[in-house]
């Protein structure tokens, strides 16, 4: 709905069409089965469960403990019987009933897909004249206590309906946008659609459009996580987010001073590790190249190696490989800590430092 609404509809209305059901189950206990229930009952008479309401209609199980008829006399006959249906008319139901062993886990179902009932229909039940074979029920396995358990699990159809839904644009965002836009390629990407998205971020707020933010997978779980339209980011400070949108609108990175200042490249880069912006993140690793001198090389190559910087760590490497370099960092203090944080770049300045 979102993306037929950005093309410029304000006010969009829908219609869903579903088929609705309703389900239920009702359990039926037959308490002294064999010696009382099956013995006092003859071929051709059954026993009813209690009524139980399923969609709108009143249903009842119906059992015949010796067979509904002399040719199925030996075994039990089983039906659903729609109870009210002169009352609430017809109704399509599937079901599926279960004699339950003594663990209450099914031993034997039978199901039925679809049936239709229809008033004035007789008789008014369906199912099974055999569904299970008296000599197949196991005192010790199937009739605990001498009680045997009928599950019946209903599903009526309820027909087709239709939902109706309004969604409304909100109104424009009014904040300013993260970076200027009053050059002719900058102010035409972000004039293209109003924004629809505010970012709140270290106590400054500004306006962003949903259709760049799903550049970053980042951003994109965030607008689909249901914070609508409000995105509040704790987690990156304000000017490395404003330079981190101006990129994923322009394509144009921060200019050199800004990424020499304040940190801003490593920052950035961060930022742009964990939003998988990898021509960006590049942009960072290339400046942070240039940075490299025997006070930072440690530090620089444990971030290199924490955040995956191929370029950044490979230029850390050949510094440490010019003669003299690596000697000189075993003689600081930090040389203990590089070699527990980053074993395998020393592994590999010492290869290329062999004869």
């Amino acid at each position: 709905m979102s993306a037929l609404r950005s093309a410029g509809r304000r006010q969009l209305t829908a219609s869903t069409i579903t088929r609705r059901q309703a389900t239920g189950s009702h359990l039926l206990r037959i308490e002294g089965y064999k010696q009382q229930v099956r013995d006092m009952t003859p071929n051709g008479k059954s026993i009813t469960s209690s009524k139980f309401a399923v969609g709108g209609h009143d249903w009842q199980i119906e059992l015949y403990p010796n067979g509904i008829k002399e040719k199925v006399k030996g075994s039990i006959s089983l039906y659903l019987c729609h109870a009210s249906l002169a009352q609430t008319g017809d109704a399509t139901a599937k079901f599926e009933f279960s004699l339950l062993d003594q663990a209450g886990k099914p031993w034997r179902t039978r199901n039925v897909e679809q049936h239709r009932y229809l008033r004035y229909t007789v008789p008014s039940g369906w199912g099974w004249d055999d569904f299970v074979k008296l000599e197949e029920l196991d005192e010790e396995k199937h009739l605990k206590d001498d009680c045997l358990n009928v599950l019946c699990d209903v599903t009526i159809d309820l027909g087709l309906k239709s939902e109706d839904y309004v969604e409304v644009a909100p109104a424009p965002v009014t904040a300013p946008p993260p970076f200027d836009v009053s050059g002719e390629e900058a102010g035409t990407i972000w004039n293209k659609h109003e924004a629809d998205v505010t970012i709140e971020i270290g106590g400054e707020t500004f306006a962003a459009h949903r259709w760049a933010l799903e550049r970053s997978p980042v951003f994109k779980e965030l607008i689909a996580s249901g914070t609508g339209g409000e995105l509040r980011i704790d987690d990156m400070d304000a000017d490395v987010c404003k330079a981190l949108l101006k990129f994923m609108y322009t394509g144009s990175p921060p200019a050199t001073e800004e990424l020499e200042a304040s940190r801003m490249a490593e920052r950035l880069l961060v930022v742009t590790d964990r939003h998988n912006l990898e021509k960006l993140k590049q942009i960072c690793e290339k400046e942070l190249c240039k940075r490299i001198d025997m006070g930072s090389v440690g530090a620089t190559l444990a971030f290199a190696e924490r955040h995956r910087c191929p370029l950044l760590r490979e230029a850390c490497i050949q510094f440490l490989s010019v003669p003299g370099n690596l000697k000189a960092l075993m003689e600081t203090d930090g040389f203990e800590q590089f070699k527990t944080s980053s074993p395998s770049s020393l592994m590999d300045v010492m290869v290329k430092l062999m004869p």
